[in-house]
């Protein structure tokens, strides 16, 4: 089953198997947790913040489970969490050991989505940016214009290391599509 190889891969730091799972199960925990939600902003937040914490602790999935039911029980429990912040109105960023370690999501080795973006001509790829939401637009701009590290863009928008990483996998993959949709 490629879907196996893909996360015995990502458990050993695979950044292309990495990337293959998110590509593959964005639009289920996505879509599920857009009809919980019922609000796009926060639906991407805690689909980024699920494919973070999974991507995280990946070690530790069990293959007896479908992968995607895990990936949906860490979506709920990004949502609980997510609500009882709110509820107890305090928005203050826990930050633990784990959350200080450099995460493997993403690696410096240029993929197809960077070579797509990178051949385009400059204006061109403005227009194409334009049309990404704000906050993938603000990724890409401070990785690929500002030049900053991950880490840089983490302190920036104040948000972990790890979901800026998966923002920016994701703001590459949407990016290439329209890329090649205009093409």
């Amino acid at each position: 089953m490629e879907i196996n190889k893909q996360i015995e891969k990502a458990k050993k730091g695979d950044q292309v198997a990495f990337t293959f799972l998110l590509d593959f199960y964005w639009n289920e925990v996505y879509g599920f947790m857009l009809k919980r939600t019922e609000n796009e902003t926060n639906a991407e937040d805690i689909t980024i913040e699920t494919f973070s914490k999974a991507f995280d602790k990946i070690a530790s999935y069990n293959p007896e489970f479908q992968f995607n039911t895990w990936l949906i029980a860490i979506a709920k429990n990004v949502h609980i969490d997510l609500l009882r912040k709110k509820k107890s109105g305090l928005f203050i960023e826990i930050t633990d050991d784990e959350n200080q370690q450099a995460y493997n999501i993403a690696d410096t080795t240029p993929s197809a989505e960077d070579e797509l973006i990178t051949e385009q001509n400059l204006s061109q790829l403005l227009q194409f940016i334009k049309e990404l939401k704000p906050h993938y637009q603000e990724v890409i701009q401070l990785r690929y214009f500002q030049e900053m590290s991950y880490q840089e863009i983490a302190s920036k928008i104040d948000e972990p290391l790890s979901n800026v990483k998966i923002k920016l996998l994701r703001a590459k993959k949407l990016l290439a599509e329209i890329i090649q949709d205009k093409r």
